[in-house]
């Protein structure tokens, strides 16, 4: 008997909820990602907010640690580490980032939770949609899109809340007194999410999401996939009607119901599969109660396709050339970030000398040279600074400030003069600027005394 063809799916389709190994990997990552997302911002450290981007003074702070925009190199280190990374875990295992910790993933599967909790199954929220209008569906689909707004509403207040402290914002929470910025932000990004996970859904993965047209570059024939057997499953049909030899596949379509993406995995690998094995969950369900082994629908690779049990990752998965080049690059790179960090000094310092008057003469006879000082401390501690020059034999420093306050994460602008008895031509020098608090800081630059009038 041949296998009956599966019907297309309409547009609007009702994904199923299933159970397993598989979801419950899943429901824990979403858990993971969201404690992160939504509590991050409300943790301390020393003193302030750890994780805090403040674009107003053009400062990032990350667990004690300034950034300041010269240190931009280091965002793309995390970038370029994160690309790379992607692709490490797409040669090995596909997609498996889409299906379990994709932020598109993650709050479809919120707001396919918020469905359950307001409509009901798959197919009563099916059956709702097909009634005509009464006051019980307005109640029910109000309240589904209320939740909805609701929990997009609070996105958008803790995305704002890594760019605005987020216990002010907290404050003005109850009437609701947040300035324009924050506003036009929390809108903006709630209403993406509304949109995007609340209404679109699949469809970002499914003509959207530009990922999911160029994975196939780094899929080889290791790469781990979610398959179906068709071997062992075909011919499909009830085992009970079955009068001719029959495969295991008993046509339930259930791997179709629970498919977020709505495909039908039977029909071979598809683009659209976002890897997150609830078909294989559900296939597993199914497979229990005919008492047949399980693995009709699960992970394997081209290698192994044909080969009855999954296929899991091995150090021979690590360590072929394409994956072990991304997971060498994610390394190289993540640790000359971390090498360069280290040796990052906090203090900054920057020179500009006074052009409209090159040098003039002092009372005493001696030469003067006047020059701005842009100094910067990217601690988490306020430093003294104390200021040198070299290069410059029996110079004299003057300054309203012998030793300098710095505030923690602060830039100060402060005036420097430099007298010498003698000097001729341009002489190069080094101001020094070390920190009394912590003697190995120290930040140096070059400029010159010029000794014309």
């Amino acid at each position: 008997m041949s296998a009956k063809p599966v019907k297309a799916l309409p547009i609007q389709f009702y994904p199923r909820l299933t159970k397993g190994r598989f979801n419950n990997w899943r429901v824990l990552m979403i858990i993971i990602t969201q404690l992160i997302f939504f509590g991050l911002p409300w943790v301390h450290w020393q003193g302030q907010q750890a994780v805090w981007f403040d674009l107003a003074r053009q400062q990032f702070f990350v667990f004690g640690i300034n950034f300041w925009p010269q240190d931009f190199i280091y965002l793309m280190a995390l970038m370029m580490a994160g690309a790379f990374a992607l692709f490490f875990w797409s040669t090995l295992s596909g997609r498996i980032w889409c299906g379990y910790a994709c932020p598109q993933t993650v709050y479809s599967t919120i707001m396919l939770w918020i469905d359950r909790l307001t409509e009901g199954s798959h197919t009563q929220r099916a059956k709702l949609d097909a009634a005509p209008w009464s006051v019980k569906k307005v109640l029910r689909k109000s309240s589904k899109h209320a939740l909805m707004l609701l929990f997009c509403f609070w996105t958008g207040f803790s995305f704002v809340g890594y760019f605005s402290p987020i216990r002010d914002m907290a404050g003005a929470l109850p009437t609701l007194s947040f300035g324009p910025i924050e506003w036009l932000w929390i809108f903006s990004y709630g209403s993406f999410t509304y949109v995007l996970a609340g209404l679109l859904r699949e469809q970002v993965c499914k003509h959207m999401c530009p990922y999911a047209r160029f994975q196939s570059a780094m899929f080889d024939q290791q790469t781990l996939v979610v398959a179906y057997d068709a071997v062992r499953g075909e011919p499909r049909g009830a085992q009970h009607k079955a009068t001719a030899p029959q495969g295991d596949c008993v046509n339930c379509n259930i791997c179709v119901q629970v498919c977020p993406v709505g495909i039908d995995i039977r029909q071979g690998l598809q683009y659209e599969c976002i890897g997150c094995a609830a078909c294989i969950d559900a296939c597993d369900v199914v497979m229990d109660k005919i008492e047949k082994p399980r693995g009709l629908i699960r992970f394997t690779n081209e290698q192994n396709m044909q080969k009855p049990g999954a296929v899991g990752l091995s150090w021979q998965h690590l360590l072929r050339p394409r994956a072990a080049l991304y997971g060498l690059a994610v390394v190289l790179v993540l640790a000359i970030a971390s090498v360069s960090l280290m040796q990052r000094q906090p203090l900054k310092l920057d020179i500009a000398r006074d052009r409209n008057i090159l040098a003039r003469e002092t009372n005493r006879g001696w030469l003067e040279n006047s020059y701005t000082l842009q100094l910067g401390n990217s601690s988490a501690s306020e430093q003294h600074l104390e200021l040198t020059v070299e290069g410059l034999p029996g110079v004299e420093i003057y300054s309203d400030e012998p030793v300098i306050a710095l505030p923690a994460g602060s830039n100060r602008q402060i005036t420097v003069r430099l007298e010498v008895a003698q000097s001729t031509g341009s002489v190069p020098i080094v101001f020094t600027a070390k920190s009394r608090n912590h003697p190995a800081w120290k930040v140096s630059a070059q400029s010159s005394f010029l000794a014309v009038k």
